[in-house]
């Protein structure tokens, strides 16, 4: 029906780094995220919540009255200022909240809403029904308008790590992701031109960019916050691997020849700047998802994650050069990775 979509209101998303309301988090409490790993997770957390809340508030999920107080300790210790946090008391399975969370979007009035994507757990775990019910929460807890994304009369699946954007209307997304039809299927028989249609419907996109597969060890089948993340309205930071024998070689290699010919939405090109891949980091045999993309623009600061990699100062460098109205400070996140994810995929901010 029109006049009912966000695009007929005039809502669009806003970029990452436009002015926060606030961040969400949720406060670490499954340990099979981290099996083994688990103790210093609440530190890491709690250095990631210092540093957003010197420049807004953040809005902390915890599973109980007790789980708040193992935070607050945490957090004391940390000398983070409570003036700035916030706590809710919701359950959740994991708190991946970039994922779990609601897409904001905000009106030329400045007004803020959300877009509820159905969330499935990534196409690949079954506990997700207490995650799924986190938007539902933030919309009835700040009474705002609550869209859902509707496709051929289906609740279209979308998580906030699949996308990234400038802001103007230009969405970049990975077709590993979002259009394989045998592993972790998010929309069964969706085309690109349906993705795009609600984009455009729901977020107020007018120029998709697809990428090929994302990084390997990517445990959500290809998300681009691992990838390529816009800095600026025409600029993008994509990885790229210098090492031919290893796995990520060739599909890096593909996604920088994808880019080198893309457009945006006002039919400038793409700025592309080569984001160097730290070397790999295996725990238990396992390779994880390890990736300086995965960066969080908060209000103050660019939050990335390093590896003790010689290429962490490297990578640092090049983004504090991309941002100079913020500063750029790594956050040690050898632990975190354990749980196939780091700073970006646990952080979901709300515009003001």
């Amino acid at each position: 029906m029109k006049n009912n979509l966000p695009v007929d209101l005039n809502f669009r998303m806003p970029a990452e780094w436009e002015r926060h309301e606030a961040t969400w988090i949720g406060w670490p409490h499954n340990k099979e995220d981290w099996p083994g790993k688990f103790s210093p997770i609440p530190w890491v957390y709690a250095e990631i919540v210092k540093k957003i809340s010197e420049g807004e508030k953040v809005r902390i999920v915890v599973e109980s009255k007790e789980h708040q107080r193992k935070a607050e300790r945490v957090l004391k210790s940390a000398v983070v200022d409570f003036a700035q946090i916030e706590f809710f008391i919701l359950k959740t399975d994991r708190g991946w909240m970039r994922d779990s969370g609601p897409a904001f979007i905000k009106n030329n009035l400045n007004e803020i809403a959300q877009v509820s994507f159905k969330f499935t757990g990534w196409a690949k775990y079954s506990n997700y029904k207490k995650d799924e019910k986190f938007p539902k929460y933030i919309s009835e807890k700040f009474k705002l308008k609550n869209f859902i994304p509707l496709y051929n009369n289906r609740h279209a699946c979308l998580e906030g790590g699949s996308i990234d954007i400038n802001g103007n209307g230009t969405l970049i997304t990975t077709e590993e992701c979002l259009m394989d039809g045998n592993i972790q299927v998010r929309n069964p028989g969706f085309t690109k031109k349906d993705y795009e249609e609600v984009f455009k419907n729901y977020l107020g996109i007018k120029n998709v960019l697809w990428l090929g597969k994302g990084i390997a060890g990517d445990d959500t089948h290809g998300h681009v916050d691992d990838l390529c993340r816009f800095v600026n309205h025409n600029t993008v930071v994509l990885v790229r691997e210098e090492n031919v024998s290893d796995s990520n070689y060739r599909i890096l290699e593909e996604n920088f020849e994808r880019a080198e010919d893309m457009f945006l939405e006002d039919g400038s090109k793409l700025n592309v700047v080569e984001l160097p891949m730290p070397a790999p980091v295996i725990f238990k045999g396992e390779r994880l998802p390890a990736s300086y993309a995965n960066f969080y623009i908060s209000n103050s600061y660019v939050l990335v994650p390093t590896f003790n990699d010689p290429k962490d100062r490297i990578a640092l460098g090049i983004l504090s050069e991309l941002f100079n109205d913020r500063q750029v400070v790594g956050i040690h996140a050898v632990d975190l990775v354990w749980g196939l994810g780091t700073i970006h995929c646990l952080t979901h901010e709300q515009p003001m």
